[in-house]
C-alpha cells in the first residue's frame, strides 16, 4: 500500500502544478481585467472622453444605471450600454 501511494505522489504534484499554472496564466488575469472594467464603468461621469467597443470616440453627456449617452465630434448623441465603453481617451 505504501508503494502505491508513493507512485501516485508525482501524478498528484503534476495536477497541482497544472492547476496553479492555469490559475496564474488564465483565471487571475481575466479577473484583473474584469475588475478594471468595472472600475472604469463606475468612474464614468459627464465630460469623460471615452472609446467604445465599436471604436467610437465620444464625450459622456449623461450616465444612467445601464446606459451612457455620448456626444461625438459631429455633435451627434448616441446611447450605448455602459458595458460597451472599453477605455478612457488619453
Amino acid at each position: 500500500m505504501g508503494q502505491e501511494l508513493t507512485s501516485l505522489l508525482p501524478l498528484l504534484a503534476f495536477f497541482v502544478l497544472m492547476f496553479g499554472a492555469m490559475y496564474f496564466f488564465t483565471i487571475r488575469p481575466q479577473r484583473k481585467r474584469q475588475k478594471a472594467q468595472e472600475e472604469l464603468i463606475l468612474s464614468l461621469k459627464k465630460g469623460s472622453r471615452v472609446i467604445t467597443t465599436g471604436g467610437i470616440y465620444g464625450t459622456v453627456e449623461s450616465v444612467d444605471d445601464t446606459t451612457v449617452t455620448l456626444k461625438t465630434e459631429s455633435s451627434a448623441t448616441i446611447r450605448f450600454s455602459k458595458m460597451s465603453v472599453i477605455s478612457l481617451q488619453n
